[in-house]
């Protein structure tokens, strides 16, 4: 059971915290947890944490002088004013239920979020089903190439600073907005990027009507000097974002006429996409991207106007995303076995899956085998049918059991069952190792292997012998 968020707000929190000399991170070595502990270090209040897990992450802040305890206990908080916490914490949380009983602040990280995020002029939240944490750091690229200095959260590692965060100096702040539980409606940007609308977290959100409701309200936060960038192709985004106050500025990668954004003259060599960008149908620059997949047009096309309408020239902007490589996890090349190519991606959703296996079609492989672990009961019941129908799109299909992360198995549901619905090419392996070996088996030359989903699959990584996974 995931603990709910606050609904304090900028202003209340201001209150709450005025004279707030340290702050304890429950959960902070998640990636968003972590910056948000680095950004309250940096402004001179003691910062402290609790997280199980020993990391790379979790490193870097004691590094900077923050408290680390890699165990959850009531006597961590002692000293600490306020505390900050992750929803995936359980509500029995001994930290957590200290910090209630004891009467401190105790606020939900999206809640914190959205009142640090104040610190920066211009707030630019990434928001969508899909593709959030590939836009975020292509923007994120983008602006500091052209020297902005920005903040970036995101979530996942970027390769332009080898880190899933950075803190800059500059006006700029640029993140991943979450759209489960509501979380993105906690924050404050200025400018409101909805790259697309679809049902998703079904253990959350009851029908795509609450879903375009809670986009409707993220993209309203800017308010009438604010600016939302929405991706026009979409129909529940048209639907959702449609009478939004401010300056809306809409973006079509399939040629809709109401977009006064476009990309023209798409081609698609060896799974790599370029483009030409369109404003009002002039041409403004010409993208060559390196990275594989259709989907990725849209992504670089919302990154580039962000980037347009913070003021940055067109051929800089394309200059940058040209060079763009990716970010861990999504498509991210992870070296050969027997003779094939073996790449890790995040997808978790059939959309996502279906855009992941049709841009591997087109990088030109003979076969294309997914190694694919469900991500939760609650989805995989919900859109079962759809994902049985993306997981077609493989020619050979390895199912690892279901991640439940805060789930229990109620539905009725398994990834056996799963196997069975995608047919005859599919095969439930159920644990990482068998996985491995059928892995092994079955690659080879002219072949890509796709280890995909997002929880532990990455675990499968090390047993084929490819690295730390």
């Amino acid at each position: 059971m995931s603990t709910p968020n606050t609904r304090y707000g900028s202003a209340e929190l201001s209150r709450m915290l005025s004279g707030c000399r340290s702050v304890f991170f429950i959960g902070i070595g998640g990636i968003s947890m972590s910056s948000l502990a680095e950004i309250t270090a940096m402004r001179g209040i003691r910062t402290g944490g609790s997280d199980r897990a020993d990391t790379e992450l979790t490193r870097r802040l004691e590094e900077k002088g923050i408290e680390i305890f890699h165990s959850h206990e009531a006597s961590h908080i002692d000293g600490y004013d306020a505390v900050v916490y992750t929803i995936a914490i359980s509500p029995d949380n001994p930290e957590y239920t200290a910090a209630r009983l004891s009467g401190r602040p105790c606020v939900s990280r999206a809640d914190y979020l959205g009142f640090v995020m104040n610190y920066w002029p211009v707030r630019i939240g990434i928001s969508g089903m899909h593709g959030k944490s590939t836009t975020t750091s292509m923007c994120g690229q983008v602006f500091s190439d052209c020297g902005t200095d920005p903040t970036v959260l995101c979530g996942a590692v970027m390769p332009a600073y080898g880190a899933g965060y950075v803190i800059g100096r500059g006006r700029y702040m640029i993140f991943e907005a979450c759209e489960y539980m509501d979380s993105f409606l906690d924050f404050n940007p200025t400018v409101a990027v909805v790259l697309n609308v679809e049902m998703d977290h079904v253990d959350y959100f009851g029908s795509m009507a609450q879903i375009r409701r809670s986009f409707a309200n993220f993209a309203s936060i800017p308010g009438p000097g604010g600016t939302v960038i929405a991706n026009w192709d979409d129909e529940n985004v048209r639907l959702a974002v449609g009478n939004c106050p401010g300056n809306l500025v809409r973006f079509s990668t399939a040629g809709h006429r109401e977009a006064e954004w476009q990309s023209a003259d798409i081609d698609i060599s060896r799974g790599l996409p370029s483009f030409t960008v369109l404003k009002d149908g002039n041409a403004l620059a010409r993208i060559d991207l390196d990275v594989p997949g259709r989907h990725n047009v849209s992504n670089a096309l919302a990154a580039f106007i962000c980037a347009y309408c913070a003021g940055i020239p067109a051929d800089e902007a394309a200059v940058s995303l040209s060079a763009f490589t990716g970010v861990a996890r999504r498509m991210q090349f992870r070296g050969k076995l027997n003779g094939a190519d073996v790449y890790e991606d995040y997808a978790h959703h059939p959309t996502e899956i279906s855009a992941t296996l049709t841009g591997v079609r087109d990088m030109g492989y003979d076969r294309v085998v997914c190694a694919f672990q469900p991500h939760t009961y609650s989805r995989t019941a919900g859109l079962f049918d759809d994902f049985a129908a993306a997981l077609r799109l493989a020619d050979e299909v390895y199912l690892c059991d279901i991640y439940a992360a805060r789930e229990r198995e109620t539905f009725g549901v398994s990834s056996e069952k799963l196997a069975r619905a995608v047919g005859d090419r599919a095969v439930y392996c159920g644990s990482f190792e068998s996985t491995a070996e059928n892995l092994r088996q079955t690659a080879g030359e002219r072949t890509a292997v796709v280890v995909m989903g997002a929880g532990d699959i990455f675990r499968v990584i090390p047993l084929l012998g490819l690295g730390n996974g």
